[in-house]
């Protein structure tokens, strides 16, 4: 479904969140909500050679990859009115052109008791995309990621601002993949200033 396919739709709309976006959304929103959505694992298996890195030297970036016994967190934001339109305008050209994601509608299921889940539209990067670079280890990962940087600033601060939502918004959630390439970022890191 083409996001102008969803504004004619609704009235109010909700954007999931896994990657940049949980810290850094740049649109107007109603109000915003951390939660999960299940059947996808984060994965930083997908390149950008614009935000964070370049065409020489891609940055890796998150995606979903479907697993049916995985949960995802991240942040929802409600955009209603003519927030819908401006959010949606922003995030194509954010995500799809330059970003190479496709969009999908997914249950939202909000943090906390009895809460039930909303529809949410939320943007994925497939593996038949010219950017997608697939599985690695962490240490390949979290290499890769301390040596790129792109126009919107070092990989490393997206991986660094990712741990931090979640140690700070879901302390609950053990992100397994998104530890391990942190910790070798930071090991690739700490040798080159020991290199200095």
């Amino acid at each position: 479904m083409k996001p102008q396919d969803i504004v004619a739709a609704k009235s109010s709309l909700w954007i999931f969140g896994y990657g940049s976006l949980v810290w850094k959304p740049d649109f107007k929103y109603r109000r915003s909500q951390v939660g999960y959505i299940q059947g996808y694992k984060r994965r930083f298996w997908h390149g950008d050679n614009f935000h964070r890195g370049n065409d020489e030297s891609p940055g890796r970036v998150v995606t979903l990859i479907e697993d049916d016994d995985a949960t995802t967190w991240g942040v929802a934001f409600e955009v209603s009115g003519s927030q819908l339109e401006e959010s949606l305008k922003y995030l194509t050209v954010r995500e799809t052109v330059r970003g190479g994601y496709v969009t999908k509608m997914v249950d939202f299921f909000p943090d906390g008791d009895d809460r039930l889940p909303v529809q949410a539209l939320v943007y994925i990067a497939t593996a038949d995309n010219p950017l997608y670079l697939g599985p690695a280890s962490p240490q390949e990962i979290g290499a890769q990621i301390a040596a790129c940087r792109g126009n919107t600033g070092h990989n490393l601060e997206y991986l660094l601002r990712l741990a931090e939502f979640m140690r700070s918004s879901c302390p609950q959630v053990e992100d397994h993949h998104l530890f391990a390439v942190e910790t070798a970022a930071l090991t690739v890191v700490s040798y080159l200033l020991a290199a200095q």
